[in-house]
């Protein structure tokens, strides 16, 4: 991979952007099975940054919607 970032030090924008050229890359064909599962295994951890960071925002909107309804 050229991205020297660890997916935790990555942003959401950052983070979904790679997932969608590892995504596209997978879907291209063309490399062995050994690139392959690399660009797996990085998907996955990019897509679990990302599910952390749209927790987290759902967590924010839960908390606020209860504050407003109180």
């Amino acid at each position: 991979m050229t991205d020297e970032n660890t997916p935790a030090d990555l942003s959401y924008e950052q983070a979904r952007d790679e997932l969608i050229a590892t995504v596209q890359k997978l879907e291209a064909g063309g490399t062995t099975l050994e690139e392959s599962l690399t660009l797996w295994e990085r998907g996955e951890e990019l897509a679990a940054v990302c599910q952390r960071f749209l927790d987290g925002a759902r967590a924010k909107l839960d908390a606020s919607t209860e504050t407003e309804d109180d």
